[in-house]
Parts: structure tokens; sequence; C-alpha cells
């Protein structure tokens, strides 16, 4: 009988590379926001799969990306601070896109992260041509090969067909450290409530917007207050945004849009929180805030 196994895996990649999407799947649960918006991850998320007696912690990261602002600055930061400290950094690489020069950059950042255990996975195989699968992997490993080292494993899945996706789990499981779990069994992460109550608020935001405004969009959990006398949940949120412009859409016409946010956001939350919820939405701008230290430093990043 193996020993059990327990430790920190660290995904990395592009934006829009699959992250989070194989997070939740890997999971079970949704731990994570998706969106078809480039970096819409903006924390590390740590997730938690229990196994028999073995526990992966996935650190599921914002995207790795040439930065423009002082948050796209402060993301790449996280990401180098998060797998700083892992046992294993699993590169995401779509199947359906060739490497570029965004991986040939994070190949770069991994291969000088010293003594860890490097895997690349091939996400959205789904996506890709069958047919073009052995070119793929041809591709990832002259990929870690041009920056000097070799991958531990490669592993082509599919977070939307669960293609492969235990075998993943298996094999991350063999590269951590033997030890016991991390976490008590049944939690699936560690994230504050209130952070995951903004992400889901931020999430419904995101949907229908375009050009600049996912980036310009960020969400900031007020209050959670469960009356002792009911089990109904009240939530105080603020949405902020850069420009007067953007707060009209985001409010939309009559406040159909914000109606339309708090919503879906409310579906999102009760399935979350397990209770019915109350949930108040505010518009606030505060200008250029990817650029403002201060800003940002207020808003959680």
């Amino acid at each position: 009988m193996s020993s059990p196994r327990a430790g920190f895996v660290c995904l990395v990649g592009r934006p829009n590379s699959g992250k989070s999407t194989l997070t939740n799947t890997l999971v079970g649960e949704k731990v994570a926001i998706t969106s078809t918006k480039p970096q819409t991850t903006r924390h590390t998320i740590r997730a938690i799969i229990d196994r028999n007696d073995s526990q992966l912690v996935l650190v599921d990261t914002p995207g790795i990306h040439r930065p423009r602002t002082l948050l796209g600055q402060r993301l790449n930061e996280s990401v180098r601070d998060a797998y700083s400290s892992v046992d294993v950094i699993a590169m995401c690489l779509p199947a359906d896109e060739k490497c570029g020069t965004g991986d040939a950059y994070i190949a770069k950042q991994i291969a000088d992260a010293g003594a860890v255990k490097r895997v690349a996975i091939i996400t959205k195989s789904d996506l890709g041509n069958r047919a073009l699968m052995p070119e793929r992997l041809l591709e990832v490993v002259k990929l870690a090969a041009d920056h000097g080292f070799d991958w531990d494993e490669i592993v082509p899945v599919s977070a939307k067909s669960g293609d492969q996706t235990e075998l993943l789990v298996s094999l991350l499981i063999k590269l951590v450290p033997e030890g016991t779990a991390l976490y008590p069994s049944g939690q699936i992460t560690d994230e504050p409530q209130e952070v995951m109550i903004a992400e889901l608020i931020r999430e419904a935001a995101l949907e229908g917007v375009h050009d600049e405004m996912p980036h310009s969009i960020a969400v900031v959990v007020e209050e959670v207050i469960r009356k002792p006398d009911s089990k109904l949940v009240s939530i105080q949120a603020f949405l902020y945004v850069e420009r007067p412009s953007q707060k009209s859409i985001i409010i939309g016409t009559g406040g159909a849009r914000l109606k339309e946010i708090g919503t879906e956001a409310r579906r999102e939350i009760e399935r979350y929180l397990g209770v019915p919820i109350y949930l108040d939405l505010r518009v606030k701008v505060a200008k250029e805030w990817q650029r403002d230290p201060k800003a940002l430093d207020r808003l959680g990043f």
C-alpha cells in the first residue's frame, strides 16, 4: 500500500489557457470564476483535492502577460510568488493554439524556478485536431528543451469532457512529497467568504461587456450580515470602474444592466452559501484605479 502524499501544485499559463476551468473540474465544484475574457483571474486561488489518503492543493494563478498597467505588474508578481514555494509547477497550454512568445516567456520563468517538478498540461484537448496532437506534443517537448529542462509529465486533458482529468490527478499526486493532509478533509478552498462573493459578482458583471471594460471592473464586498432571526443573508458590494462612461454602461438604461448582474450574481452566491440572500449592488468610479498604487491597495491588489 502506497504512503499518503500531500503537496502544492501551481497552475501557470497565458490568459485564457484554461487554468480556472480545469481547477473547477478537478475539484468537482466551482472555486474559481471563469469567463471568455482574458485575465479574468486576479487572485491566486487555492483549491483542495482529496483522493484516498492523499491531497493536492492546486494554486490557480492569474494569466502571465505583458503588463500595461501597475495592476498587470502586480498580477505577474503574484504568480511568481505563488510558484516560488510549491512542489509542482504545471503549465497549461491550449491544444488549439501553437506555442507563442508568451509561452516561451513563461517557460523561461519555469526553467529558473529551481528544484521543482514541471508538468505540461495540454488543455482544451476537445478543441484541438486530434490528428495534430502528436505535432502539438513535440512542440511542447521542444518548448522545455529550448529552455534547458524536461517535463516530468505531459498530459492532454479536457476539462469540458473530463477526458484524462483523473489521470492528471493521479500523476500529480505521484509528484508531490509523502505526507499528511494539509487541509481538513472536505474543504475545497481556503478563500475568504467575502473574496468568493466578490468574485462571483465580478463574473456576472463580465458577461456582455467589451473592449477595455473587463479589465476596468473591480468588486469589493463591504458587508455580509446574517440576521439572528432570519435565514436571509444581507450583502452590500461596490463595483468599481475607472470612468463615468463605464459606470453608465454597468448600470444600463433605467438600471436594467445592473439588475441583470444582480440577478445572476445572487443565483451563484446563494448556491455558494446555501442560503437566500439580499444583494445590494452599487457602482462607483475610481479614476484609473489599475494604475494608482493607493487605489490598488484599497481594492485588495
